[in-house]
């Protein structure tokens, strides 16, 4: 009886993923190297051409008398004639190389299956893992990612603080690449190779491509770092990654001129917030805004706040533009959506203006306090609707009266901004008489306070009896027309809807 044979009787059936760390062997772990020496069989994936990195860097731990099972990929990336195509194709693949580890493994044997980086993190092992692990004693080894080795080859943390990493395969679509590169903090994406002109111009369009770096083969043989930006994609490898670092203590890429763009922060926390104006606001070396809008935005590290009271626009966005000509990134931040009844125009004001009109100035649309409302509710916005402001500090009240009744007689819903304040105590309840003199006093009127906030409260009143006394400066009112139903559904629920169609008008004849 051999050794081997021996350690087989005495030692019981168990599958491990074992991770091999980046490259270099010398960075195993002693529990992978002590399990792959151990084993009786090692497993490993190869393409169709044999060569398997995972062997190679794994090689001075094997015994020699091991059985060796290799996993041939019967494709990599091209095209197959396979009924279920790419996918269906390797799904097959996967289930006969599970098969095969498991007549060891029911034959009381040791099955130590080979890892590059992580097992768990986009390697081939966990498709073993997830049909077998059920079955046999498992044990994982982490191994150390290609993200730490990338990390440590360019000698710059990835994330500090309460900045978030994102990790993204590189086979995303441009577009979402450029999304979830422009709302994170830092990031690392994968799987570069054909890839890597996609997520150049992901990274371009993000505005990180001047803080981007490359790296290639991370503690391999022909390693290769650098700038993103300078690295001529032919012949980029699949074992690259592109690294977004810790923008803490990183100094940002000067602008060649300063901007200001008016960022829409939507009607409350970050689940509002969209991933280019996440980009914008961590991108901005100032922040300007009314404070309690300023405190939503999370605090970053060399980033200048500059808060002011909500009723001096003006001041604040001709501050934001002077910021701007000495060469400042500024974001101006505004609730909802900065183009309805907010910043956006108070700095295109100014921006029109000497000595302002080379400064360059962007908008980043946010959620509306109209649509966030309206989805607490329903659907009440399904049909044509007017959006008015209820105050009358800009616009004389006879204005707004005559607004309402315009829109009232047009028979559309009616989005009232602005109902209320503790100056202004009296517009919500002429603005209910405006309207009863083309509404019935049943026309539903949803009233939305603080919508996404810690103190929502969404309920649904008739017209007749909305109370101006329960309105306030944080509320919005949503008037049905006279279409809109509130229907009370299965469930106890009531929702709020307007019909997309319209009834024809009746005829003389």
């Amino acid at each position: 009886m051999t050794d081997r044979q021996e350690s087989q009787d005495r030692q019981e059936a168990k599958l491990y993923g074992v991770g091999l760390g980046p490259g270099d062997p010398d960075l195993l772990t002693l529990r992978a190297a002590q399990v792959i020496a151990k084993a009786d069989v090692i497993a490993y994936h190869s393409a169709r051409h044999g060569r398997s990195i995972a062997r190679s860097i794994a090689a001075p731990h094997l015994t020699g008398d091991q059985i060796e099972e290799k996993l041939v990929y019967p494709i990599t990336v091209e095209t197959t004639d396979h009924p279920g195509g790419y996918r269906g194709a390797l799904e097959e693949f996967y289930e006969e190389a599970a098969a095969r580890l498991a007549v060891h493994l029911d034959a009381g044997r040791t099955v130590a299956v080979l890892a590059e980086g992580d097992p768990l993190f986009y390697g081939s092992y966990q498709h073993m893992h997830k049909r077998l692990a059920h079955r046999y004693p498992t044990e994982v080894i982490p191994g150390v990612t290609s993200i730490n080795a990338a990390a440590a080859r360019l000698g710059e943390p990835l994330v500090e603080a309460e900045e978030v990493l994102t990790v993204i395969p590189g086979t995303l679509p441009e577009e979402e690449l450029t999304a979830r590169l422009a709302a994170t903090d830092s990031a690392v994406v994968m799987k570069l190779g054909r890839t890597f002109p996609t997520v150049r111009r992901a990274l371009e369009r993000a505005g990180r491509l001047d803080e981007a770096r490359y790296v290639e083969r991370a503690t391999m043989p022909g390693e290769r770092t650098g700038k993103l930006a300078e690295i001529d994609p032919d012949g980029v490898p699949y074992f690259s990654v592109a690294v977004l670092p810790s923008r803490i203590n990183h100094p940002k890429p000067e602008p060649e001129q300063g901007e200001v763009v008016v960022v829409g922060t939507g009607p409350a926390g970050p689940l509002w917030l969209t991933a280019e104006a996440r980009g914008v606001l961590a991108a901005a070396t100032d922040l300007v805004g009314y404070t309690t809008y300023l405190d939503r935005v999370p605090v970053r590290p060399g980033q200048v706040r500059h808060g002011s009271d909500n009723k001096v626009e003006s001041e604040r966005a001709e501050f934001a533009l002077d910021l701007a000509r000495r060469g400042r990134r500024v974001a101006v931040v505004s609730s909802g959506d900065p183009g309805v009844f907010a910043m956006a125009t108070a700095v295109l004001e100014v921006a029109c203006q000497e000595p302002y009109r080379e400064v360059p100035v962007r908008i980043v649309p946010g959620m509306t306090a109209a649509h966030a409302a309206a989805s607490r509710a329903g659907a009440p916005l399904g049909h044509d609707y007017a959006v008015v402001s209820l105050s009358d500090r800009l616009k004389p009240w006879s204005v707004v009266a005559e607004r309402l009744r315009a829109a009232a007689a047009a028979d559309l819903v009616l989005a009232l901004y602005n109902p209320g304040s503790k100056s202004r105590t009296t517009q919500v309840g002429l603005a209910r008489d405006v309207l009863l003199e083309h509404r019935a006093p049943d026309t539903p009127v949803v009233m939305a306070r603080d919508v996404g906030g810690p103190t929502e409260r969404v309920r649904t009143v008739k017209l007749g009896e909305l109370d101006p006394a329960e309105v306030d400066m944080r509320t919005i009112l949503l008037i049905g027309s006279s279409q809109t139903q509130a229907v009370r559904r299965g469930n106890g629920t009531e929702v709020v809807w307007t019909p997309r169609r319209y009834p024809e008008p009746l005829s003389d004849s």
